[in-house]
């Protein structure tokens, strides 16, 4: 039998890289809890029609609106359109004041002398204002927009007229610039302003300063550009940082549809580096289509799992169209405002301007550190799969030298970005494995109360292998998380919190693994022919692809391997398989019951089938069945690890996820141990009958 060595400096590597992960771990949970004010916003015109809709007062709905839990009113440039809708000004076609000429609506002389002397030309636009305010906004922002140039003023009776040398068609929804009127309203309701502005298509310092300058005198929450760019991309984004920074404003970034990084807005990585990321807030709006969709309960559940998961700061919420049943439409999105609130501040949020990550990196001798014990894990499972590394601890330790100092030395230059993502996608595939590993060796060479070994079949009662196999797992699940403290560790900064960055190796994670595992246990184990020993790990694989199968087990294959695809294409964000609406149902009730809803894959397959696994083994059941079983079981253990790759998570709630998949999952191994036994038993006694 072969037998394996831990070499202990490199185990002693590994202790020290883990002691300065748990350092920085602690660390990132401290900034993290310090990051927990979130901005509840809507939009201003939401609000403005729903209280057209209901026949309220507009004031009276803020109000209440405020009181339910909104803290800042999204306000976005208006446009020729919503002016002319909401009753600022009277814009008309050159083309539509002609039509009405010639067609005897139009009634005013002054207008009509104006027709008959050709002053009116039918590709321009005409505007008048209801009030000097609204008129003079008005041809500010117009000037600012298109430029003096394009701009006329002229008298019609004791009217000032604008002309516009513009389509109205194609030009009545492009934005003006923030209302004057609406910033007012919002301010002087008591709400902070989340102010949405829109780049300018010929974009001058000037134009960007004035923008700035017109929000001066208001409690600005953040600034969340809208469009496809950022105002002053790219020519001016210095000027839009400088004069960001000058005031202090928080740049908010709204999360993309695949729950991935940001809407791909030209210009916001570059603004974000110059402002700074701890000027950065993650928004998110659920999409406008899903929403309708949806009862209530479900969303608000949805918003408390968004904040608390993917650190948003910035809910922006949308007004439900249609009223729930026995409820007005005002009644329906207060009480959908009121849950939301009600709801984070249950979870310990509290309500405002958004809050920021401070400006987070770890010391460099810590992640030097880290990565050095990575190294480590990685030469232990290289002497750990080959006899010939395995007795040659000399070679073990040249070869972890010079990784760890070139690691080490790219790490203090200051070229660390490779190696930090080589490291993390290393802690989250080698740990797993190497705790698997442990666990087949002390199945191997420890006798557990002496009757490991025997030869006696039933050497061990029910409870006793349940037992053993559960606290195997909770053994290997604790050894397992010293690698999700080491990915962690690798990457932690406020890039990674922020998504800036992200952990690319997802899918790989659920492969290499398995791939990890299986050439341990082959190396240990003869899972075609038992009775010989020390079989190399090749020569196994090239046997059981010579294996005769029958159709049953083809069959049987082919069903693992669909599901195997499946879990692989439902991992990420990035994949088109949907989400079953019972799996949607049992998600719910998971999140319902445990802290941090636990993986799918960890509760139902991994955690299970390790249990199980372990029980094959004290059983002595055919190896090429524990086989089996140890690569569902390691679905599990690299399940837990790959939980924190997900760095916009909170640190705490990743560690209890994995803890509540741990206990259901063990749980209902032992059920599965129980049924199993039960089952023989009815067998036996079925065939003693007969």
């Amino acid at each position: 039998m072969k037998k394996f060595i831990y070499n202990r400096i490199l185990l002693l590597a590994i202790a020290i890289g883990l002691i300065a992960s748990l350092v920085i771990a602690g660390q990132r949970h401290a900034v993290e809890i310090n990051n927990s004010q979130i901005d509840m916003a809507m939009d201003y015109y939401s609000l403005y029609d729903l209280a057209v809709q209901e026949g309220l007062d507009f004031e009276n709905v803020l109000q209440q609106a405020k009181e339910a839990g909104i803290t800042s009113l999204a306000i976005y440039d208006t446009t020729l359109e919503r002016l002319t809708e909401h009753g600022k000004i009277v814009a008309l076609s050159g083309d539509e004041i002609i039509t009405n000429y010639y067609s005897g609506s139009l009634v005013n002389q002054l207008w009509r002398e104006m027709v008959e002397a050709n002053s009116i030309d039918a590709d321009r636009i005409y505007i008048i204002g209801r009030t000097l305010q609204d008129y003079e906004e008005t041809k500010s922002a117009l000037i600012l927009r298109l430029g003096e140039e394009r701009v006329r003023t002229f008298a019609v009776g004791e009217i000032e007229v604008l002309e516009v040398k513009a389509q109205y068609g194609s030009f009545r929804k492009n934005p003006l610039g923030l209302s004057k009127t609406e910033l007012d309203t919002a301010k002087n309701a008591g709400f902070n302003i989340l102010a949405r502005p829109a780049n300018f298509s010929q974009c001058t310092p000037e134009k960007v300063r004035a923008v700035f300058e017109k929000l001066n005198d208001y409690p600005i929450s953040e600034i969340v550009f809208d469009g496809k760019e950022v105002l002053g991309a790219s020519e001016c984004i210095d000027v839009t940082a400088e004069e960001m920074k000058k005031r202090n404003y928080t740049l908010g970034l709204i999360e993309h549809v695949t729950q991935l990084k940001f809407y791909p807005q030209r210009g916001y990585e570059e603004l974000s580096e110059k402002l700074g990321y701890d000027k950065i807030a993650r928004l998110y709006a659920v999409p406008k289509d899903e929403q309708p969709k949806l009862p209530l309960d479900t969303i608000v559940n949805r918003w408390a799992t968004t904040d608390h998961e993917r650190n948003i700061r910035i809910n922006l919420l949308r007004i439900y169209e249609k009223p729930a049943e026995d409820m007005t439409l005002l009644e329906t999105n207060l009480k959908y405002i009121r849950d939301v609130s009600t709801k984070l501040k249950a979870n310990g949020y509290t309500l405002g301007k958004a809050d920021v990550f401070e400006n987070y990196y770890p010391n460099k001798i810590l992640r030097v550190l880290v990565v050095v014990g990575v190294v480590a894990a990685c030469v232990l499972y290289l002497s750990l799969i080959s006899r010939r590394v395995n007795i040659n601890e000399n070679f073990q330790l040249r070869f972890f030298a010079v990784l760890a100092i070139i690691s080490a030395v790219l790490i203090l230059a200051g070229a660390d970005g490779k190696v930090r993502i080589i490291a993390a996608l290393l802690s989250a595939n080698i740990f797993p494995a190497l705790a698997i590993i442990w666990q087949l060796d002390r199945l191997r060479f420890l006798k557990v109360k002496a009757h490991v070994e025997s030869e006696q079949e039933n050497s061990l009662s029910t409870v006793q292998i349940i037992w053993l196999s559960v606290a195997s797992l909770f053994i290997t699940s604790a050894m397992s998380l010293i690698g999700a403290a080491f990915l962690s560790g690798s990457l932690s900064d406020i890039k990674y919190f922020l998504e800036f960055e992200i952990f690319r190796g997802i899918k790989l994670t659920f492969v290499l693994p398995l791939i990890l595992v299986a050439i341990a246990f082959l190396q240990r184990f003869n899972v075609v022919d038992e009775v010989r020993k020390n079989v190399p790990a090749i020569q196994q694989f090239k046997e059981i692809l010579e294996m005769n199968i029958t159709v049953k087990t083809l069959l049987g294959a082919l069903f693992v391997l669909v599901a195997f695809v499946v879990l692989i294409a439902r991992s990420g964000h990035t994949a088109g398989m949907p989400v079953s609406g019972a799996e949607i149902k049992i998600r719910a009730m998971l999140e319902q019951l445990f802290y941090a809803r636990p993986r799918s894959k960890e509760i139902f397959i991994g955690h299970p089938a390790f249990v199980l696994a372990m029980a094959a083994f004290l059983k002595k059941f055919p190896k090429m069945i524990c086989f089996i079983l140890i690569l569902a079981a390691t679905i599990g253990q690299s399940s837990m690890v790959e939980t924190f790759a997900h760095m916009r998570t909170p640190i705490f709630m990743s560690f209890m996820r994995g803890i509540d998949g741990v206990i259901p999952g063990a749980m209902i191994g032992a059920i599965l141990i129980l049924i199993l036994v039960f089952a023989a038993r009815f067998r036996k006694g079925v065939r003693v009958k007969s």
